[in-house]
């Protein structure tokens, strides 16, 4: 019977250990990868003020590079990737497919993870602003509300004939496992 105990106590902490070092793995990708994107984009951004007048884009690739997503007063500043499969939302902010981009009219959606990027929006607050730092041009966002929804809920992201922002992160925030529902929390750009 001590012989089980030992067994099983020994498979439990190699368990615990194997989880810590993949978690320790993600949280060290996730942080080279927004130091190496911050540092790209900063240097495109330079490129970009150089050329007179910068060229605006209208589509970008799969996984690439939209910009930079600020809320200063939560201190969040994360690199923005076209889509929101797992690799991506795992070292960035995603911006939703078939969602406007900014500076188009319409409703640009963005995602990341309740348990990175995203976790300080428990705090966000009316009237929080948000930039939205692309290649073309800077787009301030002012919050007009938040609300809790189902994850099937898509109608947050129906289009509109003005310039609006959403963000979309897992509810609640400190659940573990799959979240229920999803925290949103609705923009509109500020001229």
């Amino acid at each position: 019977m001590t012989l089980l105990l030992r067994l099983t106590r020994r498979v439990l902490f190699a368990c615990a250990f194997l989880a810590l070092v993949y978690c320790g793995f993600a949280l060290i990708d996730s942080w080279a990868f927004q130091k190496t994107e911050r540092q790209e984009f900063q240097r495109l951004l330079t490129e970009r003020k150089d050329a007179n007048p910068p060229p605006h884009r209208q589509t970008v690739a799969a996984d690439g590079l939209i910009g930079r997503i600020e809320i200063p007063r939560l201190g969040v500043s994360v690199i923005v990737i076209e889509g929101t499969g797992r690799t991506v939302l795992g070292r960035a902010a995603g911006h939703i497919v078939g969602t406007a981009l900014p500076g188009q009219p319409g409703n640009i959606g963005i995602s990341a993870h309740r348990d990175t990027f995203f976790r300080p929006l428990r705090n966000i607050r009316q009237n929080d602003i948000i930039t939205l730092t692309t290649l073309d041009d800077e787009y301030r966002y002012r919050v007009v509300s938040t609300e809790v929804v189902s994850p099937y809920d898509l109608a947050v992201l129906r289009s509109s004939a003005n310039q609006v922002l959403t963000l979309v992160t897992c509810y609640p925030f400190y659940f573990i496992g799959s979240a229920p529902n999803r925290f949103i929390v609705h923009a509109k750009r500020v001229l």
